[in-house]
């Protein structure tokens, strides 16, 4: 028994690895169909770990948690973007991003650096058998999801960096709340699936406008010369 708890722990430490790397990839990723692929494969290893702990834990909830987001995250929210945004977008070579890739890296490494000293008073809370690698790096996610966001300058990147925050939210969540009922995951991977298809939508929209996806080309927008021209006559 202990053995196979050892084995699930390991490969539940090794889902978290490659899930903090796959949040680093989506910071220096300029592609926006690069990004959606590593979003895909974070809510793959998300849905691992789920699984893991699961397993180590015997947690008919994470069983759960696991089905439901390896269904929604990798399959269906894609296959939505895919749907309701432009294909121009994932055709792109690259997006607009505000910092060159080794700037944002280097602050990439220290936010992750930061969410380690972060999840430090949550770990002391909790008892030995429970403190795995989720927590700090699921909060690395939810900073690095963050980051993502502040420094894209397109719709869709935008969007998987939000939900990138998410995953990283409930990597460190169900460390620590093994038990949380189904329905909380359907409630929010219901929410996600509404935010991604109105995205989707208003991000085809824009684009059929201005040509653009560009958050700061919104600005640019002004009233049709026509419309203000009846304005001025009326």
């Amino acid at each position: 028994m202990n053995s196979t708890n050892q084995l699930l722990d390991n490969l539940n430490a090794l889902a978290a690895a490659l899930f903090l790397l796959t949040a680093f990839g989506m910071v220096a990723m300029r592609q926006a169909r690069g990004v959606l692929n590593l979003f895909i494969a974070q809510s793959l290893l998300l849905s691992a770990s789920a699984l893991f702990l699961g397993l180590r834990f015997h947690s008919d909830h994470l069983y759960g948690v696991a089905l439901v987001d390896i269904i929604i995250k990798p399959v269906i929210i894609p296959w939505l973007l895919r749907r309701t945004a432009p294909a121009e977008i994932y055709t792109r070579r690259e997006v607009n991003q505000a910092l060159n890739i080794p700037t944002a890296l280097l602050a990439a490494l220290a936010l992750a650096i930061l969410a380690y000293f972060l999840a430090q008073p949550i770990l002391g809370a909790v008892a030995p058998q429970f403190r795995n690698p989720n927590v700090p790096i699921g909060i690395a996610g939810l900073l690095l999801g963050a980051f993502t966001i502040t420094v894209r300058r397109e719709a869709v990147p935008l969007l998987v960096g939000l939900l990138a925050m998410e995953n990283g939210a409930f990597l460190a969540g169900i460390a620590i709340a093994r038990d949380l009922p189904l329905i909380v995951e359907l409630a929010v991977a219901s929410d996600g699936l509404i935010v991604v298809f109105i995205m989707g939508v208003l991000t085809r929209a824009v684009y059929r406008q201005i040509g653009s996806t560009a958050v700061g080309e919104l600005a640019s927008l002004k009233e049709a010369p026509e419309t203000a021209g009846e304005e001025r006559t009326a």
